[in-house]
């Protein structure tokens, strides 16, 4: 097979070399043009990257595919500034779908519907004859009308479910809001998607991750949730088929109602994943929820409540299941927001013992108590974070303050203090939660200021302190967490040696020159994944340039043949 060689840029991780060599799935070569020429065959397609960075494929360890993929035809209120904007995108997209028994989305915000403001109600004034069901933009919470409570036989009488609450007036009746666990009380009644429609959203996802030049990611809730089906049966098909062209990794839904008897039925999963080629090697357990809606879990409580909410498995079921998982081969990944939350985990990977065969994630990290932190790397646990909410936006502060005060605001997401204390960072987005472009959110890491481009709807006059400089992290740290920081999910490291998986990307600037400013403009040309082009920006490699020939990205100056 012909190579394809990229000469004339910057490689991330070497100091002299300028020109790479690809052929099949594997780097052949990492030199400079005249060291590659001699191992590259002569015909090969080579391009021209002057003044670009290339930069070994990035890698998101915590995403929602389907989730994503799926609202691309659900009704997507991600973009709403407020709640009668959010209503107007509702009511357009119902009458636009007037056949559609069930109108079913997501991207609401929760500051939307404050308190107990009556949801359904408002729900109710757009879409009167249907039952709606509409996810949060946080997946923790969704957001009903009246006949979707009704269809659920939801009313003041029903009790809260576990580790799910039903949000109420001050007479007792269901607002609309349902946190957690309570959203399946309506989910197990929306109609399931056909298993086509599974596996186009899948890989609508997957196009979009290539855009922003990922070529790993783990899906970190493989499971029923939140109204979401499975998605299991449509990674098997397309794997099966061949049509997954990213390097996936699965963490299997731990249902916190069950306990280990539920141990054969992941073993199970994970075995029918690795028959088609698929890691299915980590077990996903929440062991709390989010702050917004107070089912984080705190060390100190809610300044606004008297509660201090508990995990969502006590600290004695959650180390039953993580020595349980460890002794079946299984990794954690935890999501764990609030500080008591992070800590529980911690003690159960420590009571279930070392051993060199796992990587437990805890996911998030919000809140991480100071004691705790160098408990992740005397432990080996990885700190999954997703740096693109570590800025101060003003929902932030009108949101978070009130309930946990300035002092623990202001000590959100501790990067810097986790890389010193010896950790190790794996990033994420949580798309759809927000975006997966990995540039914007090492830009937040770097610098501690939001990401414009990631928040339209922000004043672009904006410019708020810092957030917590103290936990800036440098450049080449959190391109690590995007990159090596979780090599280990795949089985293959996400550098540019030779040997290495042909998993690269081309970005149209080089962003360690310029510094981070560079990093909210800057853009993928190109992404190879396993050796296959999965996104080409500008089109450079079709059609075949004659005599084996590659042109330059910008498509002016023709690339010599070697």
């Amino acid at each position: 097979m012909t190579d394809l060689v990229l000469t004339g840029g910057r490689l991330y991780g070497w100091d002299a070399a300028d020109t790479i060599a690809l052929r099949d799935d594997r780097i052949l070569a990492v030199g400079s043009a005249s060291e590659v020429r001699a191992q590259a065959d002569p015909g090969s397609r080579v391009i021209g990257v002057e003044g670009r960075l290339v930069m070994p494929g990035f890698q998101d360890a915590h995403v929602h595919p389907l989730a994503a993929g799926l609202l691309e035809s659900w009704c997507d209120v991600s973009g709403a500034v407020d709640a009668a904007d959010a209503l107007d995108r509702i009511d357009a997209y119902a009458r636009k779908h007037p056949d559609r028994d069930w109108i079913v989305g997501g991207g609401v915000t929760l500051a939307f519907f404050p308190g107990t403001t009556s949801a359904a109600a408002l729900l109710d004034a757009v879409v009167p004859d249907r039952p709606v069901y509409l996810m949060g933009g946080d997946l923790h919470d969704v957001w009903v009308n009246h006949a979707a409570l009704r269809r659920a036989g939801i009313d003041a009488h029903t009790p809260d479910p576990p580790f799910g609450t039903i949000v109420r007036d001050h007479d007792g009746r269901p607002t609309g809001l349902l946190h957690e666990a309570a959203a399946g009380l309506v989910g197990r009644y929306i109609p399931a998607p056909e298993q086509r429609a599974l596996e186009d959203a899948l890989l609508t996802a997957q196009r979009y991750l290539h855009r922003h030049g990922l070529t790993a990611w783990q899906d970190a809730l493989v499971g029923p949730y939140l109204g979401l089906p499975d998605p299991l049966p449509a990674y098997l098909a397309l794997a099966g088929r061949g049509e997954l062209t990213g390097s996936v990794s699965l963490a299997l839904w731990w249902d916190p109602g069950r306990g280990l008897e539920q141990l054969d039925e992941l073993r199970e999963r994970r075995e029918q994943a690795r028959a088609v080629g698929l890691r299915a090697d980590h077990v996903k357990i929440m062991q709390d929820g989010i702050c917004e809606n107070r089912w984080a879990s705190l060390l100190s409580p809610y300044l606004d409540s008297s509660l201090a909410p508990p995990g969502k498995l006590t600290p004695t079921q959650l180390r039953e299941a993580v020595g349980g998982l460890t002794r079946a081969g299984f990794s954690v990944h935890f999501h764990a927001v609030g500080d008591r939350a992070v800590r529980e985990c911690l003690d159960a990977v420590q009571a279930a013992g070392p051993s060199p065969r796992h990587r437990h994630h805890i996911a998030h990290v919000q809140l991480v108590s100071d004691s705790d932190l160098p408990r992740f790397a005397e432990l080996d646990v990885t700190a999954n974070v997703q740096p693109l909410w570590a800025a101060d936006i003003p929902q932030m502060r009108t949101t978070y303050e009130p309930m946990l005060g300035t002092r623990r605001v202001d000590g959100q997401y501790p990067f810097g203090g986790l890389v010193n204390s010896g950790a190790r960072l794996a990033a994420g987005s949580d798309w759809p939660v927000s975006s997966p472009n990995p540039l914007w959110g090492a830009y937040v890491a770097v610098t501690r200021l939001p990401a414009l481009p990631s928040a339209p709807w922000l004043d672009p006059d904006y410019r708020p302190d810092p957030l917590n400089p103290d936990e800036r992290i440098s450049l080449r740290e959190i391109l690590r967490a995007f990159t090596t920081g979780t090599g280990h999910l795949h089985r293959h490291p996400a550098s540019l040696a030779p040997g290495n998986p042909a998993d690269v990307v081309v970005l149209d600037r080089d962003v360690l020159r310029e510094g981070p400013d560079a990093l909210c403009d800057a853009r993928v040309d190109l992404t190879v994944a396993r050796g296959r082009c999965v996104y080409d920006r500008l089109q450079v490699l079709e059609p075949q340039a004659p005599h084996g020939e590659g042109r330059s990205l910008d498509a002016v100056t023709e690339a010599g043949r070697f």
